[in-house]
């Protein structure tokens, strides 16, 4: 996925003016107080890139990068969130998560998210020289994901939480737009009142992502390095 995203990230602004990750961007991220993942060195530079054109970043962490802090507020002036944001998109009131723990199919995913998440398990792993934090991470990195193959168990954690944002819109009525992400499943679903459910796929399944204007939600791939036309 890396080059193809580089060469996504080079086109901003030209496909919005705020760019919104809505998580799973690395395969892992953890950030010690002065150390971070060497391997995204790259993808991170091209991020600065992208805010030093001053087009404004929000990255809304997933199971797999959830643990960022200060290096992307402070020193890359990226908008991060660990868990779930509220935001003004395209005149639109939009609440955004990655979708993790939410609607969970299996006994294990919801026992991983919560593992994951406990303020204990982060601060053992903080403790943990980074050098051996990153090897136990690439090690047990496939494990953050639900990797199921079975089709019906992921049409129906698509359905899932097609549901879940159905119900957050009806409970939320000042709310316009829920963005979620996790399962991949590429999908706009509008409500009878024209509020709508997103979620833009992932990247690496095709340059999936999606343009959010005031009179639309759209989604849309980057394909052979080339915008698809508004």
């Amino acid at each position: 996925m890396g080059t193809a995203f580089h060469a996504f990230l080079d086109e901003v602004p030209r496909p919005g003016d705020h760019l919104v990750l809505t998580g799973d961007l690395f395969d892992f991220w953890f950030e010690y107080q002065s150390v971070i993942p060497r391997k995204h060195f790259a993808t991170v530079a091209k991020l600065q890139e992208v805010r030093a054109r001053g087009i404004p970043i929000t990255f809304v962490g997933g199971n797999h990068d959830r643990w960022g802090g200060t290096f992307f507020t402070r020193d890359l002036g990226i908008a991060f969130y660990g868990g779930e944001a509220e935001l003004d998109l395209g005149g639109r009131r939009a609440f955004v998560a990655h979708g993790d723990g939410l609607t969970e199919q299996h006994w294990s995913g919801k026992l991983m998210h919560r593992f994951t998440r406990h303020p204990v398990t982060v601060a053992v792993f903080r403790v943990l020289h980074p050098t051996i934090g990153f090897w136990i991470a690439d090690l047990f990195s496939r494990h953050l994901a639900d990797n199921t193959k079975d089709r019906a168990v992921l049409d129906r954690a698509a359905v899932a939480q097609r549901e879940w944002a159905a119900d957050f819109l009806a409970r939320h009525p000042e709310v316009d737009l829920v963005i979620m992400a996790h399962t991949h499943r590429p999908v706009v679903h509008r409500l009878s009142d024209g509020r709508t459910y997103l979620n833009p796929g992932a990247f690496l399944d095709g340059g999936r992502y999606a343009v959010i204007t005031r009179d639309n939600v759209e989604l849309k791939q980057f394909t052979a390095g080339r915008l698809q036309p508004a």
